[in-house]
């Protein structure tokens, strides 16, 4: 398979969004002083909390993000790199029921992007949290389907791959949504269930990106030839012919 120009911009997109996401959690995380910023205590909403106070009844803590407008745009690059990455992507990875609701899962997952970025979680809660199940609820649902794309397309191709991700993600999910941080506290688990996604994107984005692009007036490639049928078996006999 060849892989035009348009796949290839969509496949750099895919590439790009992981390390935008991180990037900003780190950066982000590095200028809070009073608490420090940890991937165990905190969600990664906090980092895009507009002001500062205790937040959260189920596990209170101070939450004070200086840098929040940082977080905030760069889920919005994240949302925006994933949506176009996959559309300029969409006809490669195949065909198929499977595949197709597949890939709307997953684009349903960059508008959660959208959403938890466009609306923090202090500022309007209802739809952050409607942006965080449709990233680690829908998406992840996805992104396990993906795994069981047909073996003939292209997605079906990285099925290991994919089925990995996508299970990590979902048991992310679960005991993240009750609570339990097995040792890595709740919001390394928010982190299990939420990285997947786009780590799985690199990945997918790479391996297109390494596909040969087909080269300039390069002839396509020949049709199959046609079976020819066989001529009729003739004998001959005593100057006679016969046509079995």
């Amino acid at each position: 398979m060849n892989l035009n120009r348009t796949g290839r911009v969509g496949a750099l997109c895919l590439v790009a969004a992981a390390p935008v996401f991180l990037v900003a959690n780190l950066v982000t995380g590095l200028r809070w002083q009073d608490p420090t910023y940890s991937w165990a205590t905190n969600n990664i909403s906090d980092l895009g909390n507009v002001h500062c106070g205790i937040w959260d009844t189920t596990r209170p803590r101070y939450v004070c993000s200086p840098w929040h407008p940082l977080m905030n745009t760069a889920m919005l690059a994240t949302a925006a790199l994933l949506a176009v990455g996959l559309l300029l992507t969409w006809r490669i990875l195949g065909r198929g029921g499977v595949v197709r609701s597949a890939q709307a899962l997953l684009l349903l997952a960059t508008i959660g992007y959208a959403l938890a970025a466009r609306y923090p979680a202090d500022v309007d809660e209802n739809l952050h949290v409607l942006g965080a199940f449709l990233i680690m609820g829908v998406g992840n649902i996805g992104l396990l389907l993906a795994g069981f794309a047909p073996g003939s397309t292209l997605l079906g191709r990285w099925r290991r791959l994919t089925l990995a991700a996508g299970l990590t993600a979902l048991v992310g999910t679960v005991l993240f949504a009750a609570q339990q941080g097995v040792g890595i506290g709740v919001g390394g688990m928010e982190r299990i269930a939420v990285l997947p996604f786009p780590l799985w994107a690199c990945c997918a984005g790479v391996l297109l990106a390494e596909t040969p692009t087909p080269a300039p007036g390069a002839p396509a490639p020949p049709s199959p030839a046609l079976p020819v049928p066989p001529s009729p078996r003739r004998s001959w006999s005593c100057g006679a012919r016969f046509d079995q």
